[in-house]
């Protein structure tokens, strides 16, 4: 049995389509998350880093789904 993984680059495809299909800028999830750049923000969604489970928290909520559901997996 393998192991599940999280695909960072589709997870952060993913995030960056719910940001559009939801409204929000960039810069409103900056301020919603309390950053103080959008740096990591974009990191998230080109894949290169994950957000904090505080921050999938509070993406999730913003959202309006589960953490689960915002991360892309494969086995």
């Amino acid at each position: 049995m393998n192991l599940p993984v999280i695909d960072m680059v589709a997870t952060g495809e993913h995030l960056n389509a719910l940001r559009v299909a939801n409204g929000f800028s960039v810069s409103s999830i900056k301020e919603y998350l309390g950053l103080n750049t959008t740096y990591a923000i974009y990191k998230w969604m080109h894949g290169e880093t994950m957000p904090s489970v505080d921050n999938l928290l509070a993406l999730s909520v913003l959202f309006g789904t589960s953490i689960n559901d915002l991360l892309i997996y494969r086995s």
